[in-house]
């Protein structure tokens, strides 16, 4: 077994997101701000912010300042949940459209580079075995925090 395969899988997403990164920019965004917008719109309005962040992979507390930038620039919306009035709701702002819609020809046309070479059946194999590694790191983690 290659002993950098390790190295490799977290250079990945750090080049991926580098390259993500500095073609975003030029359109005012940071990292945090533009994988939150992405998350949320992937995702749908209304997601409790709780859960935004659970799927951003962040702390509640840590995605607050990114969601009160955003909501200075107007991109989104907190409104309080019906269910529990604790509970906010972060929806997208009509201004927040088109700035996705670049966001999405970005990620698309650094998508396409990132795998170019590779077909869709390579693809699909890749996300199986991405899928398995990452189902074999969580069964690790849930066993470990059983010791």
């Amino acid at each position: 077994m290659p002993q950098n395969i390790g190295f490799q899988l977290s250079r990945v997403p750090r080049l991926w997101r580098a390259v993500l990164d500095r073609r975003l920019a030029p359109l005012g965004l940071t990292q945090t701000r533009w994988i939150t917008l992405y998350h949320l719109w992937r995702l749908g309005d209304g997601q409790p912010q709780c859960d935004l962040a659970r799927a951003i992979g962040v702390e509640a507390p840590s995605l607050v300042r990114t969601l009160d930038q955003l909501s200075e620039q107007g991109l989104i919306e907190r409104r309080g949940c019906d269910q529990d009035r604790r509970t906010k709701r972060i929806f997208l702002t009509d201004e927040a459209t088109p700035l996705l819609q670049q966001i999405d020809a970005v990620v698309n046309q650094a998508r396409a580079e990132m795998l170019a070479g590779l077909d869709a059946d390579d693809v699909a194999h890749l996300t199986s075995l991405l899928s398995r590694i990452e189902e074999n790191g969580l069964a690790i983690q849930a066993r470990e925090a059983q010791e």
